[in-house]
C-alpha cells in the first residue's frame, strides 16, 4: 500500500497492529504452553483471553475510521518466535527457564506498547479523537501485563535467593 499521507500511515500502522496481536495470540499460548510456573502459566493464559478484547477494539477503531484494514508483510513476531524457541530449548534449569519465559514475554509487551504510543499520536494527528481513546485502552492493557510480568519476574527472584543461599 503506497503511504501518500498521514491517513494513509495511520491506516497501514493500524493494519500492522492489527495482525501483529493475532500473531502475539499464537506467541502468548506457545509461551504458557512452555511456562512450567503456574503463576507464570496463569498470566499468558489471562493475556491470552485479552487479546481477543484488543482485536475487537482494533477491528471497532477501523469501523470508525470507514476503512478496512490492509496486508502488511512484518516477520517481526515470527523471528522473535523462532529465537524464543531455540533459546528456550538451550535452558536446562526450571527456574532459568521461567524467567527466560516471563522475560521474554515483557520484552515482547514493550514493544507492543511503543507502537500503541505512536497509534496514539497518530489517531490524534488524523483528527480521530475517539479512535486514539480506544488505542489508549489497548496501551493500558499492554501496560497491566508488563507490570504484572515485571512483579512475578522479581517474586520468582527473590523466593529463589534463599534457595540459593542455601546451596
Amino acid at each position: 500500500m503506497p503511504v501518500q499521507n498521514p491517513q494513509d500511515l495511520f491506516v497501514w500502522l493500524l493494519s500492522d497492529v492489527r495482525q501483529r496481536e493475532e500473531r502475539a495470540k499464537h506467541i502468548f499460548q506457545e509461551m504458557s504452553q512452555a511456562a512450567q510456573d503456574p503463576d507464570v502459566k496463569e498470566t499468558l493464559d489471562s493475556w491470552v483471553y485479552l487479546q481477543d478484547k484488543t482485536i475487537n477494539t482494533l477491528d471497532h477503531c477501523f469501523k470508525l475510521i470507514g476503512k478496512q484494514p490492509v496486508t502488511t508483510t512484518s516477520r517481526l513476531h515470527e523471528v522473535f518466535l523462532e529465537d524464543f524457541r531455540r533459546e528456550l530449548n538451550e535452558i536446562q534449569q526450571p527456574l532459568a527457564k521461567t524467567l527466560y519465559v516471563a522475560s521474554k514475554a515483557s520484552q515482547l509487551m514493550h514493544l507492543h506498547i511503543g507502537e500503541y504510543a505512536a497509534l496514539t499520536a497518530m489517531a490524534d494527528i488524523t483528527g480521530h479523537y475517539s479512535v486514539g481513546a480506544l488505542i489508549e485502552s489497548c496501551l493500558a492493557d499492554n501496560l497491566a501485563f508488563v507490570e504484572r510480568a515485571r512483579r512475578r519476574i522479581r517474586n520468582v527472584i527473590e523466593m529463589a535467593a534463599p534457595m540459593r543461599k542455601a546451596a
